[in-house]
């Protein structure tokens, strides 16, 4: 029953308490029938209704009939200064859910926390339901999946743990986001983070001597923000694959890394007449930072994609001449900082 609605009934109470209805989207449908109904008149506005007078009476008896507790509802909005609408009566319920919010720790899930302040996990964690949290820190709790080099440790408050040797028989390790947010601190030679978008090709990759590999799966980029913020001063390379949502990855991930490297080897682009894959590619897509091979791909309709060159000869090579390139343009621009 349409009725049964919240936003639905809304629009009966504002259109009893104001005699005027506004079209809104989360109302459509209960406009589209009052607005069928005698009761209601066109007011001359556009998406707009007004109630008849003389039919007032049958509006309100339907009201009482599929929302007994409209009176209180109205005067709680009333008193807290609010209009009787989805947004008005949003805010109410918000309102109410924050006085039996219970004392909370430092920091809880972003999904608990909009339990708690909303009405229901998945709903959206609005800054004024931040605001009822008051010191709490509400947290995405990822994970990022790492492949550290030989010798890599972490410590936290509570002590410090070998990655490599967890490594070394797991294959790899994991980090939970609480630990780098409550300081985790990484001990021993990094040479680089290689970060590489497709599972496959990061699971597979042999990388060269001291570097971390770390798997950025697609837009899932908010627990490798936290890493990159403790890995501040280390070389950093993306790696993954040349279609149009590869570069609108390394664009966001430059956004929070600015100094990030592109890993883009010549080989690769060699394989475009043999392996390049049929793409679509956005005549809107920002391809102005990109180097001309890879805006050739996009005039041509194609993408390659990583794991094809992962167990190439020519990889670890090719990272150090990325990783020789990123220290030779940080040298020549730390000179001319200097000249």
């Amino acid at each position: 029953m349409i009725w049964e609605n919240d936003n639905a009934r809304l629009a009966l109470l504002e259109l009893l308490w104001r005699s005027r209805l506004k079209r809104r989207h989360a109302q459509a449908e209960a406009y589209d029938t009052l607005a069928e109904l005698p009761w209601t008149r066109a007011t001359g506005r556009r998406d707009e209704i007004g109630v008849v007078a003389e039919r007032r009476i049958e509006l309100a008896g339907l009201i009482d009939r599929v929302w007994p507790a409209w009176r209180s509802v109205l005067v709680d909005l009333a008193a807290a200064g609010l209009p009787p609408t989805p947004q008005g009566y949003g805010r109410l319920l918000d309102s109410k859910r924050a006085t039996a919010i219970p004392e909370l720790p430092e920091r809880i899930n972003r999904r608990t926390a909009a339990a708690l302040t909303a009405s229901h996990s998945k709903a959206s964690l609005t800054e004024a339901r931040r605001g009822t949290l008051r010191e709490t820190e509400p947290a995405h709790d990822g994970s990022i999946r790492l492949r550290p080099p030989a010798g890599l440790s972490a410590r936290t408050a509570t002590g410090a743990v070998d990655l490599s040797a967890i490594a070394a028989v797991l294959g790899e390790v994991s980090i939970p986001e609480r630990a780098l947010l409550d300081g985790l601190a990484f001990e021993g030679t990094i040479r680089a983070v290689l970060l590489v978008e497709n599972l496959g090709a990061w699971r597979d990759l042999s990388p060269p001597l001291g570097w971390l590999l770390a798997h950025v799966p697609g837009w899932d980029t908010a627990t490798v923000v936290h890493l990159l913020n403790r890995l501040s001063g280390t070389p950093v390379i993306h790696f993954g694959d040349l279609d149009p949502n590869g570069v609108r990855i390394m664009l966001h991930l430059r956004r929070q890394a600015p100094n990030l490297k592109w890993f883009l080897p010549e080989f690769w682009f060699e394989l475009a007449d043999v392996c390049g894959l049929r793409a679509t590619w956005p005549q809107n897509l920002d391809l102005d930072f990109a180097p001309a091979q890879v805006r050739e791909l996009a005039t041509r309709g194609l993408w390659l994609e990583q794991e094809r060159i992962v167990l190439d000869p020519r990889m670890p090579d090719a990272l150090e001449a990325a990783l020789t390139a990123d220290a030779t343009e940080a040298m020549m621009g730390k000179r001319d900082r200097n000249s």
